[in-house]
């Protein structure tokens, strides 16, 4: 099944997307997801009346209650740190918290942050919980995730630098945009994907004003879907309405990682009017054009605090 938000006639609403129709659920895909009713509802929800859906505008799947970001393909560590991958990352899937208040739909126009000069994009595929959790196996896991989206991790790589020189973040270099869409695809819907070793085989490719930079398959992961839910989980919860994303595919997946060539910065950062194409096969496109953000005041710096005590 593929669940969807979407607005129709100046009104936001759930639904299920049948083929070339759309058609209401009873709630947000969030209430429902909490409430453990979404499968039933949108089992019902297609034996009822709907509307074209060349008639909406599809708008983020849900609003998510906590957003999760991996960073669960190797190469693309490669190409970000120049080959040299630290030991730590095969240890266990690193991952960090990002605004869930940052949401963006999957054709929205996202604007470039306040005093970004490097903007980037960045090609994943998102996990969403389904059922709440805690110390699960992987096995478990499986069951936990409700199904999948296309997630855009948008970076403000030279905010981003800047910060993490500090020892913490990212912070402001990653909190202005994520995008999710077009559509959340039951998990089941992708199973015939699953290949020998357990991940879901899924072509995915991003272009930037019709060039394509990168293509990568979703099954080049480090790690499935179900290990990361699994040590997301560990000592803690996880809830319906989380979000859980792979990280970045390699072989392009972002500015980022061609630019970690040395001397290079080739294909530029993005620039207003530029448009940005995901594609990821068994899920959809998302489609969002880059725009000038807001000029604001520098930040003040702070102040040589006295020693005194």
């Amino acid at each position: 099944m593929r669940f969807a938000t979407a607005r129709h006639d100046g009104t936001e609403t759930s639904g299920v997307v049948d083929g070339e129709t759309f058609h209401p659920l009873p709630a947000p895909i969030l209430e429902l997801l909490r409430s453990q009713r979404l499968p039933e509802a949108g089992a019902q929800a297609v034996t009822e009346p709907g509307v074209p859906l060349a008639e909406v505008e599809l708008r983020a799947p849900l609003e998510p209650a906590t957003v999760r970001d991996f960073v669960a393909f190797e190469e693309h560590v490669e190409g970000m740190t120049g080959g040299n991958v630290a030991a730590e990352w095969y240890a266990a899937p690193t991952f960090y918290f990002t605004n869930p208040y940052a949401i963006t739909g999957p054709f929205d126009d996202v604007a470039i942050p306040p005093g970004c000069r490097r903007m980037d994009f960045e090609l994943e595929v998102a996990a969403v919980i389904g059922r709440p959790g805690r110390d699960l196996t992987p096995e478990q896991a499986r069951e936990h995730i409700i199904g999948y989206t296309i997630f855009n991790d948008w970076s403000a790589r030279d905010l981003q630098s800047a910060e993490m020189k500090v020892g913490l973040g990212p912070a402001k270099g990653k909190d202005f945009a994520t995008t999710l869409g077009p559509v959340l695809v039951t998990a089941d819907e992708l199973e015939t994907h699953r290949d020998a070793d357990g991940f879901l085989r899924l072509p995915m490719s991003v272009s930037v004003n019709g060039e394509r930079i990168g293509h990568d398959l979703l099954s080049n992961m480090g790690w499935p879907f179900e290990e990361l839910v699994s040590y997301a989980s560990r000592g803690t919860e996880v809830r319906p309405g989380d979000v859980l994303g792979s990280g970045t595919c390699g072989n392009g997946g972002c500015l980022g990682e061609l630019w970690g060539r040395p001397d290079r910065e080739d294909p530029p950062p993005l620039r207003p009017g530029d448009v940005v194409e995901m594609t990821v096969e068994g899920i959809g496109t998302i489609r969002n054009r880059v725009t000038a953000g807001h000029d604001l005041p520098a930040v003040t710096p702070a102040r040589t605090r006295p020693r005194d005590r």
